[in-house]
């Protein structure tokens, strides 16, 4: 793409006064960067994207109102994570923290867990332990 011809469509880089760098070709067609504040199509997909983070969110704290799920998924969720980086966060096995994310057991964790699980979503403990999922 050419230098003059990068788009300059409003996006939500332009609300948070950030711009992209791009890499593009000068009028003598050697490469080059320059920053765009976004494009349209670009626009459209971060939307869709953040839609569907949304959603998950939302899912999440109705599964754990309804006690299918421990608060852990609702904060890994709102956090944009998954279980492996959530593991690497908390330092333990992939399938201890899946466990975890059981009602029952959820209860039974430990405060120094509990911390563990706190620290990685920036929330206190009494916050982890007593998010109940409803508005």
């Amino acid at each position: 793409m050419k230098k003059q011809d990068l788009p300059q469509d409003e996006s939500n880089l332009k609300s948070a006064n950030m711009t992209e760098v791009l890499y593009v070709t000068d009028e003598n067609d050697n490469y080059t960067t320059a920053n765009s504040i976004g494009w349209e199509a670009k626009k459209a997909a971060l939307e869709e994207s953040m839609e569907l983070i949304h959603e998950r969110i939302e899912e999440a704290r109705e599964n754990v109102a309804n006690n299918k799920v421990s608060p852990i998924i609702y904060f890994m969720e709102l956090n944009k994570m998954d279980l492996s980086v959530l593991a690497a966060y908390v330092g333990m096995w992939q399938w201890r923290v899946k466990r975890h994310t059981k009602p029952k057991v959820f209860k039974t964790l430990s405060e120094n867990v509990l911390k563990k699980y706190a620290d990685a979503f920036g929330i206190s403990v009494d916050e982890l332990k007593n998010f109940d999922g409803k508005k």
